[in-house]
């Protein structure tokens, strides 16, 4: 069984000819709102794309916009422990271009009051899957707490932000995009030589269309993207860690973890929002079949 300790947001989403530039007003189209959040997005993506059992650690608001977020974890079989607040539920406002890019901005609120004496027995969880949407002495006890118990620490470094050596040497399974490598390693080198100067077992980096790249044990490990045709790409990067982790903690090695990680991102890109875009488990096998993947 998988946890997932982390944000939950609901989204407010406006599609737009671009993303505006400092000072620009753009004129967008229709207004939507998507349940969302780092954490919630993975667990979902856990659930629904990786067939895993999962429970979600979060915390919600004392308003109406932490209704629909509750009823996606549900409806997905996320097992749920909410730590309820007076304030608000977190938000975000994300600005979807016509060409699938993002831009978001994301209001806390009740994500702010997760603490380390909320995190549940972790007896029956082999994983524990964490982001840096929560507080970062929170994130920390969290991963103390899990190495303690033996559960395998797997940590999505973002947003991107330094991290104290400390909360390093808890993590087991390390992922990040391009950008969020950089605050690990310095730029000198390819790939490959940055992910060695890192010193944590397993390293996944994600390139968008270049597909991902690992290092685990000293191997390196590269999977090509799968070709789609994008819509948004809201939420790709957590249904990736999510499907990812969720294959980890069925067994499966990790070359065929990141394939299957890989087409379940590739399907959400396809979709409008963030956890309506994440496909189920069977949907991710059909599309494994029928998809080849394209070259490096």
């Amino acid at each position: 069984m998988i946890l997932v300790a982390g944000s939950a947001n609901l989204d407010f989403v406006v599609q737009a000819p671009h993303i505006p530039a400092p000072g620009e007003t753009v004129l967008g189209r229709e207004l939507r709102t998507f349940p969302g959040g780092k954490g919630a997005n993975q667990a979902i993506a856990c659930a629904r794309a990786g067939g895993a059992e999962t429970a979600m650690l979060l915390a919600l608001g004392d308003d109406a916009f932490a209704a629909p977020i509750e009823q996606s974890l549900r409806a997905s079989g996320v097992r749920l422990h909410i730590v309820r607040t007076k304030g608000p539920t977190g938000t975000a406002f994300i600005c979807v271009s016509d060409d699938a890019e993002n831009a978001i901005t994301v209001a806390p609120g009740a994500n702010a009051a997760l603490e380390a004496s909320h995190l549940p027995p972790l007896d029956g969880f082999t994983h524990l899957l964490l982001q840096l949407e929560t507080p970062i002495e929170t994130v920390h006890a969290y991963a103390q707490s899990a190495r303690a118990a033996g559960v395998k620490v797997v940590l999505n470094a973002a947003p991107a932000r330094r991290l104290a050596p400390e909360l390093l040497a808890l993590v087991d399974v390390l992922v990040v995009n391009k950008g969020e490598l950089a605050t690990f390693s310095t730029r000198q080198g390819n790939i490959e030589e940055r992910l060695k100067r890192i010193e944590i077992p397993c390293v996944v980096v994600t390139l968008g269309e270049g597909g991902c790249v690992a290092r685990v044990d000293g191997q390196f490990l590269s999977q090509d993207a799968f070709a789609v045709m994008p819509v948004d790409t809201t939420a790709a990067g957590d249904t990736f860690c999510g499907a990812l982790v969720a294959a980890l903690g069925r067994g499966l090695e990790l070359r065929e973890a990141l394939r299957l990680a890989s087409a379940a991102a590739a399907i959400a890109c396809t979709r409008l929002g963030a956890q309506s875009s994440i496909p189920t488990h069977a949907e991710v096998q059909a599309f494994l079949k029928s998809h080849a993947v394209t070259a490096p």
